[in-house]
């Protein structure tokens, strides 16, 4: 075989195995160097409890908590879903801070009676403009629906009153409208609060298809077809 047919094979080898590397390791390197890294799991940050004069953390008055509670700046929603990019998983989250809602507090100040959270989903935002683009347009159709909501449907009941800072762990149940249907759904919610103010972020597993939404797929790119509805609320007394 002459020289010159040795070195072209050669080089043909090479681009063959450097094609190959890049189809494995392309989608690797997007995940771990170019994509923006997911947000974290939405979680509260517990205040400074307060003390009694033994210096320990006090349990707080239940009365002083009884009635309405508004959404403050701060808040965040948004959406964790699971990109499959040539056979590599891409966690992928978007976030708006265009979030209203309001609480109720019954009158034992253990049980939360009424909650209402608006999401302004035309809003949300990931790292990509393309991505965000198909999913206000095609999937979430926020020209027709630009909000989400979630509507509280059973009462959630403490045991006791938490301590002043306590994180307290529970469920809510309610109903989660996106894009134009309903679901029930329940929330797995922690909370904290001083009395004044109040911490609650949590997460909804949800199945797009029960939404009327089509997780994409582009053959090199698809969406898993379940993924989570996060938040993570700020609150005051009115």
């Amino acid at each position: 075989m002459k020289k010159s047919h040795k070195i072209w094979i050669s080089v043909g080898a090479a681009v063959l195995v450097l094609g190959i590397a890049a189809a494995i390791a392309g989608p690797i390197i997007y995940r771990d160097l170019v994509a923006a890294p997911a947000a974290d799991t939405p979680t509260v940050t517990a205040p400074e409890p307060s003390t009694t004069d033994g210096g320990e953390s006090g349990a707080l008055d239940p009365a002083a908590l009884v009635g309405d509670w508004t959404v403050t700046e701060g808040s965040e929603a948004g959406y964790r879903v699971d990109e499959v990019l040539n056979g590599t998983d891409v966690t992928v989250t978007g976030r708006t801070d265009q979030v209203d809602g309001t609480l109720t507090i019954g009158g034992d100040g253990l049980t939360l009676d009424a909650a209402e959270i608006t999401v302004d989903v035309a809003s949300i935002a990931t790292d990509s403009e393309n991505r965000d683009e198909y999913f206000r347009g095609q999937a979430l159709r926020t020209d027709e629906f630009p909000e989400a909501t979630f509507v509280l449907t059973e009462p959630v009941t403490l045991d006791a009153a938490p301590d002043s800072g306590q994180v307290v762990e529970t469920d809510a149940t309610g109903e989660l409208t996106i894009a134009g249907e309903t679901q029930t759904v329940t929330a797995a919610i922690q909370l904290t609060s001083d009395g004044e103010t109040a911490q609650i972020a949590g997460s909804i597993p949800i199945t797009f298809a029960d939404y009327g939404v089509e997780a994409p797929n582009l053959g090199f790119v698809s969406v898993e077809p379940d993924g989570f509805v996060e938040f993570q609320l700020a609150a005051a007394r009115d």
